[in-house]
């Protein structure tokens, strides 16, 4: 039940007689004290809300950071398990950001990082969760994607990178990614998922440079 709503009642069972400018004063100002109370305290509920969103993101692109990941690739595990559907796990390495460094800037580079955050974000379903596991390793938790799914839609978002160059006063500063896929299995945990997709994304940098 509302406070101020209360209050209100309270007031309306006073008795006329009894309602005098002083008691109207004191509960018109009892009325004003509780309303701010609740003002302050749904402003400090939104602060809560706000750091423990940025508590869950990355200080440097707009997707979550590695311990945000893990918990929810912890939930995801749980899920597929518990209802027997397929996820998988995306694991994108950025190429050459030693060379875009070195010829650029770090500046540059991380304009690059958050240039490939951005379009990876474009193009993932809103049920799908993002995140920077570090350095220039973007992961992507896919919901309800089986191995087949999993890779037409990480070749997919490799080639939106490749269309989508960032542009530096004119200049295309074409960008792509090293992906490994790896789809969910009953019983790993998610440092053993990590670590497979991370291989797999490893064997395709090295596949690509051959």
């Amino acid at each position: 039940m509302d406070t101020i709503d209360a209050v209100a009642r309270v007031a309306t069972a006073i008795p006329p007689e009894e309602l005098t400018e002083k008691v109207r004063e004191t509960i018109r100002a009892l009325i004003g004290e509780v309303d701010s109370l609740r003002r302050e305290v749904e402003q400090k509920n939104a602060r809560i809300l706000e750091l423990e969103r940025l508590a869950d993101t990355d200080p440097m692109l707009p997707v979550a950071n590695r311990r945000a990941f893990v918990r929810e690739l912890e939930r995801a595990m749980s899920y597929t398990e518990r209802y027997n559907v397929p996820a998988s796990l995306l694991f994108f390495d950025m190429d050459g950001l030693k060379q875009i460094n070195d010829n650029h800037g770090h500046t540059v580079g991380d304009m690059a990082l958050l240039h490939m955050a951005e379009v990876l974000s474009r193009n993932v379903r809103a049920s799908d969760l993002i995140a920077r596991l570090g350095g220039d390793e973007l992961a992507i938790i896919l919901t309800h994607a089986d191995e087949t799914h999993a890779r037409v839609k990480a070749e997919m978002l490799a080639a939106c990178l490749q269309d989508a160059p960032l542009m530096l006063d004119g200049e295309a500063l074409h960008i792509s990614a090293s992906v490994g896929v790896y789809t969910f299995k009953p019983g790993e945990t998610p440092e053993e998922l990590l670590r497979k997709a991370d291989a797999a994304m490893y064997r395709q940098k090295v596949g690509s440079r051959l």
